[in-house]
């Protein structure tokens, strides 16, 4: 074996050497079939090769804690490709001898001879020896067409080629498998960082994935061709529309004795000069931008507190634009009014033109609706909203954007 194993490094030192541009183009293809059948041998043999070495118990004897670590020493691998060549070589000892013979050959690659031998064994325990034989052929067959990836994915509906009389009633068992160890798994992380923002992670089960993808895939479209976000922003904002509007819809259940709701405490005074800042009832603090946005669609509670700031008395809560007033707002603008957006109106914030806090009326003639990220880009930008001489809104870019400044509108929103 060294012998051989010598000569065959001395031939493909001596094909590295061979320079590449004087060969036909025809031939570069059938060397290069010819390299990679020859990559596929050598890996069948170097895996057999680690097998032996780890049944011998070779790396324990030198002094290693494991096969896996005694290789990535000895050939200067990472701990998890080592981890995982011992793994495979296991595997293919194990393996019907048609997979190996498959590897030898050359007709399939490691990680195709991967997904071949867990298949056939999943095969070997549902449907019996006689289907696993069958299994190999068949999956040898469609390696030679197919990638691991989609055989892995074809290895699913394996017993449909080999076992189709229990194959329904075993996708059927897999199928329930899956759901179970989903429903198991399924959990989510909220870990507050010190600023008052939120980090979440966690896995999501099937329906629920679905559920959230319906909700936020129609939301995380670019707006126009000046919307910067990134696609993680956008998903970001998406998620913050849907819970925007499952507070307003009032169905949540009550928390507390109260109706779900975001409670932000901040001074009038402070308001009204655009300097005030606001704290939320879980702690962390918002900008004065923040707080005259939100106060837009606002249920306000006035209140008079002493100097240690206890509540001394509390006025009657009055919702800012509602009822009627939205209902009325909505047949007007039918949905976002910022130029070229389509969200509905379902996730729209009704905007005072003059902020409230500025002495802006609550009416028909004061407001607009906005989607949350028009509703922010418009707080934060130069654009001026107005209403033009027919009573619908239209908005004044920046100097920098139209220096003549000709107002635009929202043409989506169809009208009869």
């Amino acid at each position: 074996m060294i012998d051989a194993l010598k000569q065959a490094e001395a031939a493909v030192a001596a094909c590295f050497d061979t320079p590449a541009w004087a060969t036909t183009e025809r031939d570069l293809v059938a060397a290069l079939d010819a390299a990679h059948r020859i990559e596929q041998r050598l890996a069948a043999v170097k895996l057999t090769l680690v097998r032996e070495l780890d049944g011998r118990g070779t790396a324990t004897a030198q002094g290693a804690t494991s096969t896996a670590v005694w290789l990535r020493d000895r050939l200067r691998l990472g701990v998890g490709v080592a981890r995982r060549l011992v793994e495979l070589a296991a595997t293919l000892d194990n393996a019907p001898p048609g997979v190996r013979a498959a590897l030898t050959s050359g007709a399939v690659d490691v990680d195709q001879v991967r997904v071949i031998a867990t298949t056939v064994e999943t095969v070997q325990t549902t449907a019996g020896t006689e289907a696993a034989d069958k299994a190999v052929g068949v999956l040898v067959d469609w390696a030679a067409q197919f990638d691991a990836t989609l055989l892995r994915r074809l290895g699913t509906r394996i017993l449909d080629h080999v076992a189709p009389d229990i194959a329904d009633a075993a996708a059927e068992a897999a199928l329930r498998a899956q759901e179970s160890r989903a429903a198991r798994d399924r959990h989510i992380t909220i870990s507050e960082q010190t600023d008052g923002r939120l980090r979440l992670a966690g896995i999501l089960d099937t329906e629920t994935a679905a559920a959230l993808r319906a909700a936020i895939d129609p939301l995380t479209t670019p707006t126009g061709p000046d919307d910067t976000r990134t696609p993680g922003q956008r998903r970001h904002d998406a998620l913050a529309d849907v819970c925007r509007l499952s507070l307003r819809t009032g169905e949540l259940p009550e928390n507390g004795g109260d109706l779900a709701q975001v409670v932000v405490t901040t001074g009038y005074d402070g308001l009204t000069r655009q300097l005030g800042t606001g704290a939320l009832d879980s702690g962390p603090h918002l900008s004065s931008d923040a707080v005259r946005r939100l106060a837009c669609d606002a249920s306000i509670l006035p209140a008079v507190l002493g100097g240690a700031g206890q509540p001394l008395d509390v006025g009657r809560q009055r919702r800012l634009i509602s009822g009627p007033l939205r209902r009325a707002l909505v047949l007007r603008d039918r949905g976002c009014a910022f130029p070229g957006c389509d969200r509905p109106p379902r996730w729209c914030d009704g905007h005072h033109i003059r902020h409230w806090a500025d002495g802006g009326d609550t009416s028909l003639a004061n407001a607009v609706l906005l989607c949350g990220h028009h509703h922010r880009h418009v707080h934060h930008g130069d654009w001026v909203v107005q209403l033009g001489g027919d009573g619908r809104p239209e908005f004044v870019p920046p100097t920098w954007l139209d220096p003549e400044q000709v107002p635009r509108r929202n043409h989506y929103h169809r009208r009869n």
